[in-house]
């Protein structure tokens, strides 16, 4: 069951440096969000801080709130490690477990996280993430080779079926297609308007054209300049932030003027 993510008053901290300040926003269950923006402005830090992958950098914190269906996910007692299971992330390069296997791979989350699932559902739960990955038909034949044997592609959807493996609500995606040719781009851009019928996703690209293709709204991010934090500038519906937005800036970003 996908949910729906708010921001209010997000203030983001590595130290005293405030990285990104005063992000308030609204993501939508069963849809994708894209962030976009020059590099640097903050826009994979805003990403983190949504499953809380920011605060395991030393010094790092936040303040403000991240909610998840109206559930503050940095309230008091509230375990780290299950707000990662809720909201699963799959990151710039694709990062398989080199010495484990494809099967090994998928159900590596569920197994640190303690999740007993028993042989034959092991079996069922592989099949299940590798099909909403879009990549069963490529490795059924191969589960007990290393995933470190798939190309670029697969290995990125293998990290995608390891974070589907963990049922989780929302998806993040930092640069999913940024170390990937452009055939393994359109698998992954085609997989992620598949993905959106059961999860939340959120995606951070470089890639304008990319965001235009698979996101429904998209957040566009700056910066001042050097050493100043980074801001959403705005947000709404793809089709207006790309054709009629309402800062100067973000058109004048898409347009290509800077950045």
């Amino acid at each position: 069951m996908s949910k729906r993510i708010e921001a209010r008053d997000l203030n983001i901290y590595y130290g005293k440096f405030r990285a990104v300040e005063d992000v308030n926003m609204t993501i939508e269950p069963r849809s994708v969000t894209a962030f976009i923006g020059p590099s640097g402005c903050g826009k994979s830090t805003v990403l983190r801080t949504l499953n809380r992958m920011h605060e395991v950098i030393n010094g790092a914190y936040v303040e403000g709130e991240v909610l998840l269906d109206g559930h503050n996910l940095y309230g008091q007692g509230v375990d780290p490690v299950e707000v990662r299971r809720q909201i699963g992330m799959v990151f710039q390069r694709p990062n398989p477990f080199p010495t484990m296997s494809i099967k090994e791979n998928v159900l590596a989350g569920v197994r640190l996280n303690h999740q007993k699932v028993s042989g034959s559902s092991q079996d069922d739960l592989c099949e299940q993430a590798l099909r909403g990955a879009n990549l069963w038909e490529e490795v059924k034949n191969r589960l007990n080779l290393p995933g470190s044997g798939l190309s670029g592609g697969q290995q990125q959807r293998l990290c995608i079926a390891r974070a589907i493996a963990m049922r989780p609500d929302v998806l993040l995606m930092d640069e999913p297609c940024s170390a990937l040719d452009p055939i393994s781009t359109l698998a992954i851009e085609d997989l992620i308007g598949e993905l959106k019928e059961n999860y939340t996703i959120v995606i951070v690209t470089h890639n304008m054209q990319q965001a235009a293709r698979v996101s429904d709204q998209t957040g566009f991010f700056n910066i001042a300049g050097t050493g100043a934090p980074g801001k959403l500038i705005e947000m709404g519906p793809t089709e207006k932030i790309f054709s009629k937005p309402d800062v100067q800036a973000t058109e004048d970003y898409i347009t290509g003027r800077f950045g």
